[in-house]
């Protein structure tokens, strides 16, 4: 079936129910949805009041793309919604969305933590920490592994 990936960088709120909706599909059994969502802590422990994100549109979409094509050649027939915001960024706020479906629950989780994990380290996003102390940081992309992973 391969459905068309819904890929967006967005300037708006994400609405996580609406990327669930445009990949829905009959043949589908399951459906795995990320959201990465700004909180209050940085990268390196400090007080976060806020986050802004750029973004080099035009290549990101084409990683974008370029990710999720290589997720359906590793996990098969899957659906792919993924939305990026950019700008200025609230705590709380949805800065990243990916919604996979897939036949069966097993790709769906590795698809979507796939393309997250690649999105993370390879998208031409950036991302700037806003500190309650004043300060300001610009992160490089990182693709952050949970304790244990290898």
């Amino acid at each position: 079936m391969s459905a068309p990936a819904h890929l967006r960088i967005v300037r708006t709120a994400i609405d996580p129910a609406a990327l669930e909706e445009a990949i829905r599909s009959d043949v589908f059994g399951a459906t795995v949805q990320f959201l990465g969502i700004v909180r209050q802590t940085g990268d390196d422990g400090r007080r976060v009041v806020g986050l802004s994100y750029e973004a080099h549109e035009s290549m990101a979409l084409d990683q974008f793309a370029e990710i999720c094509a290589q997720a359906r050649t590793r996990y098969g027939d899957i659906a792919v919604a993924v939305e990026h915001r950019i700008g200025e960024l609230a705590i709380g706020d949805v800065a990243v969305a990916v919604v996979v479906g897939s036949a069966h629950r097993g790709a769906a989780f590795l698809a979507c933590r796939y393309i997250i994990d690649e999105l993370k380290a390879h998208a031409a996003i950036w991302k700037c920490e806003r500190y309650a102390d004043g300060t300001s940081l610009w992160r490089a992309n990182a693709c952050a592994q949970s304790p244990g992973e290898a």
